[in-house]
């Protein structure tokens, strides 16, 4: 498997997105290859939305919202270098999917994960609260819509310009490589596929 670079719409407040992150981070662990990632966002809420006129960016009460608060705080972490925004992701979606499963609406709690991620958390703190930040989240999603397709999370992008949408579970640690291998082999190479569906149900019969 040779470098691989990928891009990635994901939410905060989807599960798959974990289950992804958790899939790349043994690949990740378990393979001399690289895989750089550059996570960008996309509002699952927005395009959910069928108000006509709706702009999740343009909500006044950013408490209200599903998970744009969490991707500000993601946003505000990547200032601070792209590794140090990866921890906070994945720390982030971990105590999102994990029992104390962590609100996406409140700052005290990116602040904690921040601090134990290793930000600075005084310019964390500020950084929160820069307006400019709901511009580059709302220039992502519709950069995905338009020039993507996108509809939900988690999308790759790969580096030919094809495009999956993939919902997974997560493998055995003992498969994640071959897993990944298969899937860049099928999804990033063969573009005379289309759309691919497990009939539900009985999808995922013997996944768990």
């Amino acid at each position: 498997m040779s470098n691989i670079k990928l891009t990635i719409y994901f939410d905060f407040a989807c599960p798959f997105v974990y289950n992804t992150a958790v899939w790349l981070d043994m690949v990740q662990k378990n393979s001399d290859k690289k895989i750089e990632i550059l996570w960008k966002h996309f509002s699952l809420q927005q395009n959910a939305s069928t108000e006509e006129g709706f702009q999740v960016w343009e909500t006044q009460d950013l408490k209200s919202t599903r998970s744009l608060m969490a991707a500000i705080a993601g946003e505000a972490a990547r200032r601070q270098g792209e590794k140090l925004f990866q921890e906070f992701l994945f720390k982030l979606l971990i105590e999102r999917n994990g029992p104390n499963r962590v609100p996406l609406n409140d700052n005290e709690v990116f602040k904690r994960i921040a601090e134990e991620c290793g930000l600075d958390i005084e310019k964390f703190s500020n950084d929160l609260s820069d307006s400019s930040i709901i511009e580059i989240i709302r220039k992502d999603h519709e950069e995905a819509v338009k020039n993507h397709g996108t509809f939900g999370t988690p999308t790759y992008i790969f580096e030919n310009g094809q495009g999956s949408f993939v919902k997974m579970f997560i493998p055995p640690e003992n498969e994640a490589v071959e897993a990944f291998e298969d899937f860049i082999a099928l999804f990033g190479k063969r573009n005379y596929f289309g759309e691919l569906k497990r009939p539900q149900p009985p999808w995922p019969k013997g996944a768990l």
